[in-house]
């Protein structure tokens, strides 16, 4: 692969790559030297990239493999899902922005107590809007393992969030 192929196929999903690396890392800089790390892999072994079916998906795995054991040596995760489900302030509703923020927080929690396949194939899905395949290639899954782990994933966020509800609701 010459220098005008790699820009063209792997320089495009850098957002992505960073967006991936800062949700796993939960650090800015740390995030930027995950996706310099896979950027420097990738040129070095840039004449075995024509061998790889879905080039972005494989980016995607290095990605997460690398921010994971930068995670695992820190021991420290944070994620921003704020701006990935869209929750922003607006200022018209403060009543409504609270419980937004609210909910997002409980979102977060809930998502970290999940297992870490489900937890990924959710964020890809949900937030990096990755297609179910795209998802089973990044992640190394079946289709139907990745559908499952959704739908799980899921289903566990929505019981827990009602649980709580209904227990705000009842202490009122």
């Amino acid at each position: 692969m010459n220098t005008e192929a790699f820009k063209t196929s792997i320089l495009p999903v850098k957002n992505k790559l960073y967006r991936l690396a800062l949700r796993i890392t939960g650090n800015p800089a740390e995030a930027e030297d995950v996706v310099q790390e896979v950027f420097i892999k990738l040129w070095q072994t840039r004449d075995q990239l024509s061998h790889i079916a879905n080039v972005e998906a494989w980016c995607m795995q290095l990605t997460k493999n690398r921010a994971i054991d930068k995670t695992r040596s820190r021991h420290h995760q944070s994620e921003d899902l704020e701006l990935a489900y869209g929750f922003s302030s607006n200022g018209h509703n403060p009543e409504r922005e609270l419980e937004l923020q609210d909910t997002l927080g409980h979102i977060k929690r809930l998502m970290c107590q999940l297992p870490e396949a489900q937890k990924m194939s959710m964020e890809l899905r949900d937030i990096e809007g990755l297609s179910y395949e795209e998802i089973a290639d990044t992640l190394q899954l079946s289709l139907a393992q990745v559908k499952t782990n959704i739908f799980r994933a899921r289903k566990t966020i929505q019981s827990k969030l009602l649980q709580l509800w209904t227990i705000k609701e009842s202490t009122r």
